[in-house]
């Protein structure tokens, strides 16, 4: 596994996750939905940012969510019970080590977890042997690399490499979303389908200017700026631009791009 959540576990680190998720729902679970009676395992449910829209498109599915960190399972539980959802079934465990038996799951989810880890193939194989031959299995990750804007600035470009870096000295890879369809493939996959997902952002979009630009990616740089500082990543007086320069794509003026990526595959 990789060292450390980069971006830590602090409540404006969960807000942020919640901002993500509400703001992208459509856009990353419209067309994930599961039959009445199936089991469903979502591996690495974080704070239960994306569990919710799970049990929202399949409430009458069995969904046991599973994270390595005990603060987390606690939130996401306390967050689908007061959204008023009880097919969810909430359990602390490392993805590598999971105690579930061989072909336990007719289907598998894993949504922004493969980017926090240093060995993302042996991963997507572990959860693999849960899944019953002929299961569905979901990825999604975003690619940090994918990022683009009006204003462009190279302080801003300078500012989000920091992130990049911090993440990979941390074991992880920001930009794994332009890996899905190799990591799948290496992990033993059959006709996997990878389809980008771009977050396209200007003036006439005010909810993703607010939630997706300034809420959830530039809050996500401005997050890591003391470490890159102190890592001597990056100046302070060149971050600080670079993060004034994000905000300016929020303007009447400015646009801000972003791809996800979602693979769906099978056993």
């Amino acid at each position: 596994m990789s060292k450390q959540y980069v971006h830590g576990y602090t409540p404006k680190e969960n807000i942020r996750l919640q901002d993500q998720a509400l703001t992208l729902a459509d856009l990353l679970h419209s067309d994930t939905a599961y039959p009445a009676g199936s089991k469903v395992l979502e591996a690495g449910c974080g704070v239960g940012a994306q569990t919710v829209s799970l049990a929202r498109n399949s409430p009458q599915a069995a969904i046991t969510a599973v994270d390595i960190s005990a603060s987390s399972v606690a939130a996401a539980k306390q967050k689908v019970e007061m959204a008023g959802f009880t097919n969810v079934d909430f359990q602390q465990g490392n993805i590598f080590d999971l105690s579930f038996e061989s072909e336990s799951f007719d289907h598998i989810f894993v949504c922004f977890v493969l980017e926090h880890l240093s060995q993302p193939t042996k991963a997507l194989s572990c959860l693999r042997k849960l899944l019953k031959i002929g299961g569905s299995f979901t990825v999604i990750e975003g690619d940090h690399g994918s990022a683009y804007f009006y204003p462009d600035s190279e302080a801003a470009h300078r500012a989000i490499q920091c992130q990049v870096e911090l993440q990979k000295r941390a074991g992880g890879n920001a930009n794994i979303g332009r890996e899905l369809y190799p990591l799948l493939a290496a992990s033993g996959f059959k006709a996997i389908q990878v389809s980008p997902r771009m977050v396209y952002v200007d003036a006439s979009k005010p909810q993703l200017v607010e939630g997706f630009t300034r809420n959830t990616f530039t809050a996500m740089i401005e997050g890591v700026r003391e470490a890159s500082i102190a890592a001597k990543l990056l100046d302070q007086t060149t971050f600080d631009q670079g993060i004034k320069d994000l905000y300016k794509t929020t303007e009447s003026d400015g646009v801000f791009c972003y791809t996800f990526f979602k693979a769906m595959t099978e056993k």
